[in-house]
C-alpha cells in the first residue's frame, strides 16, 4: 500500500504569457497556491510518510526564487513560457530532487498549482 501526505504553500508573483492573444499577454500577478503530495510504501518507524516540517522546508527552497518576482525573469522561465502547467512541472521536478535528498524512500506523487481559485494545473507521477 502506498500512503501519501500533502502540504500547501503560497507565493505571490507576476508573469506574462508569450505568444498569447488576450489580457494574459500583459504583465499581471497572482497569489499562487501550491500543493505538494509526497508518498512512500512503508511508513517510518515513528509512523510518518515524511515530517510535514521537511516538506515545508523543501517547498520553501523551491518557491523562494519565484516569490515576489516576475517569473519571466527566473530561469527556466526566461526562455520557457511561464504557464501554470510549466510551473507545476518545474515544482514537481525540483521537489523530486529535494524530497529524495531528504529521504530516498519518499517520492513526489503530485503537484497542483493554482493561479486562481478556479484555475489549477496538475503534474503527477505516471502510474
Amino acid at each position: 500500500m502506498r500512503i501519501s501526505v500533502y502540504r500547501e504553500a503560497t507565493f505571490s508573483a507576476a508573469h506574462h504569457l508569450r505568444e498569447y492573444r488576450g489580457k494574459c499577454e500583459n504583465l499581471h500577478g497572482h497569489n499562487w497556491r501550491v500543493r505538494l503530495y509526497v508518498g512512500r510504501d512503508e511508513l517510518t518507524a515513528d509512523g510518518f510518510v515524511m515530517d510535514f516540517k521537511e516538506i515545508d522546508a523543501a517547498l520553501a527552497r523551491i518557491l523562494e526564487p519565484l516569490d515576489h518576482h516576475d517569473i519571466n525573469t527566473v530561469p527556466p522561465f526566461d526562455a520557457q513560457n511561464p504557464t501554470a502547467e510549466h510551473i507545476a512541472r518545474y515544482i514537481f521536478d525540483r521537489a523530486g530532487a529535494e524530497i529524495a535528498r531528504r529521504d530516498p524512500l519518499c517520492r513526489v506523487e503530485r503537484v497542483m498549482v493554482w493561479e486562481s481559485d478556479r484555475s489549477c494545473a496538475i503534474a503527477e507521477r505516471d502510474r
